[in-house]
């Protein structure tokens, strides 16, 4: 999916973008960790980062990607069910958010170039790797087109995001 095709079926699931120009902020980041992060994830946690959607998942922005690497990334690289370390680590993956159940969200870079979604789910005490790429897992899981057993039936769109 092309970054702004996300962005723009992202609208009516979120309302209008909360922020305003720091996509090349998040960008950044990833250069100065050596990586470049996918440019669907750049563009949302751009525009909707450092949030908390539907009073349930929060996703990380320009002003939270490190701190939040530096305080749940010790933790996670302690977990023994998860796979690969997190960034800034060289090869790790990017935290980039978590659920209020304590859920740990990840984009976890593949062999053929494609980041794709992982979680660390605390309750179910396993990792969960998908096919899926950020803005086609946002979206789906958002929308309730891609059907989980461990995200809630969201309220009527759009969801509610709080700062």
């Amino acid at each position: 999916m092309r970054t702004n095709e996300v962005l723009d079926t992202l609208i009516p699931i979120l309302g209008p973008p909360v922020r305003h120009g720091e996509a090349d902020l998040v960008a950044q980041i990833g250069q100065e960790w050596g990586v470049r992060f996918p440019s669907d994830f750049i563009e949302v946690a751009g525009a909707y980062g450092h949030t908390m959607i539907g009073e349930f998942i929060f996703l990380a922005g320009a002003s939270s990607i490190r701190s939040y690497a530096e305080q749940m990334g010790t933790h996670m690289d302690e977990n023994t069910t998860v796979p690969r370390a997190v960034l800034p680590t060289p090869g790790g993956s990017l935290l980039w958010g978590n659920t209020i159940e304590g859920d740990q969200l990840f984009l976890q870079p593949q062999d053929d170039g494609r980041w794709t979604v992982s979680a660390f789910r605390r309750n179910h005490r396993d990792w969960l790797g998908t096919t899926h790429e950020f803005g086609e897992w946002f979206i789906g899981v958002l929308s309730g087109e891609l059907e989980t057993d461990w995200m809630p039936e969201w309220p009527p769109l759009p969801l509610d995001i709080e700062m």
